[in-house]
């Protein structure tokens, strides 16, 4: 099986590298079945020379595991171990175990201790070894774990029983809902429906940061306080473990957030912080909330060339190669965020639109969330129409539109630079029938129908970033011809 990646993989003699290989199994040329003319089983045959890409794992102890499952085979002094469990499909009630032979060795955290839930006594225990746990022998477990430099795999927290589904029966997903007032946030299940669970005020909540073992081991808040003061709100990634599986509702015992995700529109950036704002549907769920930026000396990855990053990083939506760092790259960011655009009238002013990780605990900000990134997401500018047509530019053009309701011109700047042009469509309606054809300002041909097509009085529809001097910096644009389409 030959491969070839994107860049050179480079080892060292004798020393085991680690290595990810992704295979595409959606791609149509990836996987093809055969079915023979005289009557037999079906032929699967690979093409291992369909897409790849090489991954390269930079550092395996910043990696957030999901919990996984198993049966307690060995226990000894310092480990455990278990052959891997898997779920049975289409989902079982209760659910069952499909028991593999794949053997791990999990390693007790001997400095922090791992807390070891025992789900049918519903009691716990912080354990530095494994030495008196010779009750989990035979055992269902649940088990969030880290990754040691060496590969060696460390239990941060163990829930133990002799049920499966009692183990399993743990919402894991997305946070759809949180409401303050009623202490119930909905998670999002296996089967993609919300799973309600009530937080009390014995809940703990843990950050994953299996980079740091004494934070990844350590309650960062306990109680309902906790949802009050929006430190958990809609769009987190959390694995729930609950106090009893057949309690009508769940009752949370403890909350894995594995990613804190913060998103909204953009406010006040300055020096040291800035403020998102969330709205959603569902009017609980709305947060307006400052994040700080992380410590300048905080570790934050590494940029595209595999060169170490210290403190906060941001970039514009699918230019993550372009991520700007280092000295300037707050001065940046409040410059790329104070923008409004003003369309006056009844119509809201527009600011930029982003979406943030956070981190727990930044020297930046103690006991309290930190942006460690921010990406600058395209913001939606109502169906409008355009006011002035095209006017070229030295990277491409300008046209000015309004709004419904707007009593101002806005300038919608288009770039016609390869690898950031604007994506342009045209969208057609004749006869009933919508035909999307996509034009390609970095072309000639394509920069002429565009020019040529946007003029005043088309309809058009933006979604960009608004700049300081009150444009907006088209990331799409797309203009109608035909008949008129709704505002939709």
């Amino acid at each position: 099986m030959n491969l070839k990646f994107d860049t050179p993989l480079v080892v060292t003699a004798n020393l085991n590298s680690p290595l990810d290989v992704e295979f595409d199994l959606s791609h149509p040329a990836f996987i093809v079945a055969h079915v023979p003319v005289i009557p037999g089983p079906t032929t699967w045959a690979v093409n291992f020379r369909g897409p790849m890409r090489h991954h390269p794992i930079r550092n395996v102890a910043w990696l957030v595991l999901r919990h996984m499952y198993g049966t307690v085979t060995t226990v000894g002094s310092t480990s455990i171990t278990i052959n891997k469990d898997y779920p049975v499909y289409p989902a079982t009630n209760p659910e069952t175990a499909l028991q593999s032979s794949q053997m791990l060795t999990i390693l007790a955290d001997s400095t922090n201790g791992t807390l070891v839930y025992d789900m049918d006594a519903k009691s716990v225990t912080t354990v530095m070894n494994f030495s008196n746990s010779s009750s989990l022998n035979g055992k269902f477990v649940r088990i969030a774990a880290r990754y040691q430099e060496d590969g060696t795999l460390v239990a941060v927290r163990i829930w133990a029983s002799s049920n499966f589904n009692t183990v399993w029966l743990n919402p894991e997903g997305h946070v759809l809902h949180v409401n303050s007032t009623t202490d119930v946030i909905v998670v999002q299940g296996e089967d993609g429906g919300g799973i309600l669970v009530t937080v009390d005020a014995n809940t703990q909540f843990f950050f994953r940061a299996p980079q740091d073992a004494l934070a990844d081991a350590t309650p960062i808040a306990t109680g309902t306080g906790f949802l009050a003061a929006k430190n958990l709100v809609r769009g987190f990634k959390v694995h729930v473990g609950v106090a009893d599986v057949a309690a009508v509702p769940l009752v949370a015992k403890t909350v894995d957030i594995e990613i804190a995700k913060y998103d909204g529109r953009i406010s006040a950036p300055n020096g040291t912080g800035f403020v998102y704002t969330g709205n959603f549907r569902t009017p609980a769920d709305d947060y307006s909330i400052t994040l700080n930026y992380i410590s300048s000396g905080t570790p934050n990855g590494v940029d595209s060339s595999g060169t170490p990053v210290d403190g906060f990083k941001w970039w514009n939506f699918t230019f993550p190669t372009l991520a700007e760092s280092g000295s300037n790259a707050i001065t940046d960011f409040v410059s790329a965020t104070n923008g409004t655009v003003s369309f006056g009238g009844t119509v809201s002013p527009m600011s930029a639109w982003g979406v943030s990780y956070a981190t727990w605990n930044d020297p930046a900000a103690p006991n309290a969330w930190s942006a460690r990134w921010t990406v600058l997401l395209p913001t939606p500018v109502p169906l409008g129409t355009v006011s002035a047509g095209w006017a070229s530019t030295s990277t491409g053009g300008t046209i000015a539109m309004t709004v419904p309701g707007g009593a101002n011109p806005v300038t919608v700047d288009l770039s016609s630079v390869s690898g950031s042009a604007t994506l342009v469509y045209q969208i057609d309606t004749t006869n009933g029938i919508v035909t999307v054809s996509p034009k390609d300002l970095t072309s000639s041909s394509g920069l002429a129908t565009v020019s040529a097509a946007l003029v005043a009085g088309t309809p058009v529809k933006a979604f960009g970033v608004p700049q300081p001097g009150g444009t907006i910096k088209a990331y799409v644009l797309f203009y109608l011809t035909g008949a008129q389409l709704s505002a939709q």
